[in-house]
This record gives structure tokens, C-alpha cells and sequence, in this order.
């Protein structure tokens, strides 16, 4: 069961859902490309030695080894990570075994700023900060779909 469907109030509902964007994985998608980009660009070299071909493969395989291991610190991060807006309190949960929640109080949120860069307004992600009487949500970074994170928590 996920962390807020189990903390949920008698009659609460969930209001909207989002999750860190995608783009998390950017770092082993180039590792990836790299690890397969040097066997093929030495292929096209035919006068490489045996030693000098062992070693641009090993020299790929490590790369490779270097994005499955981004590709699973980046999924991971993803999957323990819950953002949801109900229909009384705004709730971020991070972690697995040490885990971080965040809950704030629909009444007491105050304003809702969004930073997006040039390429997070392509891809649809941002920088969220939600200010709130007395107390400041942490900024939530690389959120996917902060507009509508922010348009739903000002409505409510």
C-alpha cells in the first residue's frame, strides 16, 4: 500500500498526483549512449590494434556498468518518492528504509511558486515552494507537471 492512500483521513480524497519527472534518468540515458557510441566509432577505425580495441571495450563496459547504476539510483529515488494534493493537506513522501514526510494543511498554505528552466518548460518540470503560515514546504525539485501542481493547490 502506498504511504498516502494509507495515511488518508476518514472522507479525505486525493485531489492530484504527480511524481519527479522523468528527466532524472538524463544522466544514464548519456552514460548509456557513450557506452555504445565508443565500440561504433571504433569500428570505423580499421587500423586499431587488438590491445587498443580491448581497451575502448573495456573502457565501454565500465560506462555501461556506470548508467544502469544511475539508471537504478534515479528509478529508485522515483519510486519512493509521493507528492499528492487532497482535499485538505498538501503530502510529500521521500525514502524507503529512512523515510521524510512533509504535510501541510490546505488552510495554512499561503503561496505557491514554480521555477522552471528553459528545458523544464519542455519537458514539463520544475522547482515547487509552497510558503505557508509559520512554516516552508521544502522545495520540491524536479516535479513533473508543476503548473498544474500549483493551479490545483490554489484552487483547493
Amino acid at each position: 500500500m502506498r504511504y498516502v492512500e494509507a495515511i488518508l483521513e476518514p472522507g479525505e480524497k486525493v485531489v492530484f498526483e504527480t511524481r519527479l519527472s522523468w528527466t532524472l534518468y538524463g544522466p544514464a540515458i548519456a552514460y548509456a549512449l557513450i557506452a555504445l557510441a565508443l565500440p561504433l566509432a571504433a569500428s570505423t577505425v580499421p587500423a586499431l590494434t587488438l590491445g587498443v580495441s580491448y581497451a575502448i571495450f573495456v573502457v565501454s563496459a565500465l560506462i555501461a556498468v556506470a548508467a544502469l547504476v544511475s539508471f537504478g539510483r534515479a528509478w529508485f529515488r522515483r519510486w519512493t518518492t509521493e507528492i499528492a494534493v487532497t482535499d485538505r493537506r498538501v503530502v510529500l513522501k521521500r525514502g524507503f528504509i529512512r523515510r521524510h514526510t512533509v504535510e501541510m494543511n490546505m488552510q495554512k498554505v499561503e503561496s505557491v511558486d514554480v521555477d522552471q528552466t528553459q528545458l523544464g518548460r519542455f519537458f514539463n518540470y520544475g522547482t515547487v515552494t509552497i510558503r505557508g503560515t509559520g512554516s516552508t514546504l521544502e522545495s520540491l525539485r524536479m516535479i513533473d507537471r508543476p503548473l498544474k501542481l500549483r493551479s490545483t493547490i490554489t484552487a483547493g
